[in-house]
């Protein structure tokens, strides 16, 4: 036999196995991928003609995983997922139920889709103020007990929900009289950029997704890049975090996304050691013995001024911070009937925080920039 032959028969051979391994290289290559990166409280899987959104942590220690369908028009969803409740997309009416969750339909555009919301004071958008004004936004009491007479007139496409436990009879409610209700974790992340990337959430119910991760980009891209400048820092200022109500003292706690931007920011926050996301509840004493001599003090944010503070506790100028001055807080930028910025945007712009607190302990690193929520007291 020829080796011409030989090659030939050699190559018939291997012929099915190659066409076997592309085929299995291009149906790797054509599962669907997890669009979510930082945060861990839910998946975004696309499909053709539809979408699958995976919420797995709406509260802290959640026992239970909830799915959503996102449909899109012509779509069709496969047998195996329609007990699911499914949505049809891109959403024309909205209901969200936290002011974290007003920052990413400004951003995306949509802020008009806003139907109703619980507790419209907390609100500071001014685009959203605007509409709340002309009466395109419908209050609807609170978020533990929310008005069902007028969201059954609503009939919003969507319902955001939001929970602290599995508790919370007015969602499933709602759900009974046919309504949408999705729960949202963004509150629950542990990391900043865990919290900013749950716009893509809403950039999925809004037929955005392309224009959620522009978005979503460049707040991670501003975030990495202060990172770097922070790293530069020649010292670590001690710093001293929250104030009293009634009569505990709360600051975050170690593991908190808030404590994460201190330490980022290469500053030496004095409670990083403790373990937990929420807050520690401590006496004035505890404080007073470990954060007197701090560089500089964070408050929570209920005072705009150091009288302020003096004239709810005058032992506050115990304080080496406050003696100096060096006291800085969020209270200043407020919506119109009171509600503050911070707590609202915040969660959704992690990369504004560094910066501000990154330009407060190394002013050096920064010195032509402004911080934008925070500022320090007089």
């Amino acid at each position: 036999m020829s080796r011409f032959i030989k090659s030939i028969l050699l190559a018939l051979f291997l012929l099915p196995f190659t066409q076997c391994k592309k085929e299995t290289i291009e149906q790797q290559k054509s599962i669907p991928e997890n669009e979510i990166h930082y945060a861990k409280g839910f998946a975004l899987i696309n499909h053709p003609g539809y979408s699958v959104i995976t919420v797995t942590n709406p509260w802290p220690k959640a026992d239970k995983t909830y799915t959503y369908i996102l449909q899109e028009k012509y779509g069709s969803i496969p047998d195996s997922l329609k007990h699911y409740p499914t949505i049809s997309v891109p959403i024309k009416s909205i209901v969200v139920t936290s002011t974290t969750h007003i920052p990413s339909l400004e951003m995306l555009g949509v802020a008009q889709t806003l139907v109703g919301f619980p507790n419209l004071n907390y609100i500071s958008s001014e685009k959203v103020r605007a509409l709340i004004e002309a009466k395109k936004v419908k209050e609807l009491g609170s978020n533990q007990d929310l008005n069902t007479e007028v969201l059954i007139d609503l009939q919003p496409n969507v319902i955001i929900g939001y929970g602290l436990d599995n508790n919370n009879p007015t969602l499933d409610n709602l759900q009974k009289n046919g309504l949408k209700v999705l729960l949202n974790g963004d509150w629950n992340e542990q990391t900043p950029l865990g919290k900013a990337e749950w716009i893509k959430f809403f950039g999925a119910l809004y037929g955005k997704q392309d224009r959620a991760n522009q978005l979503f980009s460049k707040i991670e891209k501003d975030y990495l890049n202060t990172l770097e400048i922070a790293k530069k820092a020649s010292h670590h200022p001690t710093i001293l975090a929250g104030d009293m109500y009634e009569d505990k003292w709360y600051l975050p706690q170690g593991s908190s996304w808030g404590c994460q931007l201190l330490k980022e920011a290469q500053g030496n926050y004095l409670w990083a050691e403790t373990s937990g996301t929420g807050s520690l509840s401590l006496s004035f004493e505890t404080v007073l013995e470990k954060g007197k001599n701090a560089d500089l003090w964070i408050t929570s944010g209920q005072f705009g001024s150091l009288k302020e503070m003096l004239a709810s506790n005058p032992h506050y100028a115990q304080f080496k911070a406050f003696q100096n001055k060096n006291v800085f807080s969020f209270s200043a930028k407020k919506g119109k009937t009171g509600g503050i910025l911070y707590y609202e945007l915040a969660p959704n712009r992690p990369d504004i925080v560094l910066k501000d607190v990154v330009k407060i302990l190394h002013p050096e690193l920064l010195p032509t920039y402004h911080p934008f929520f925070f500022e320090k007291l007089k």
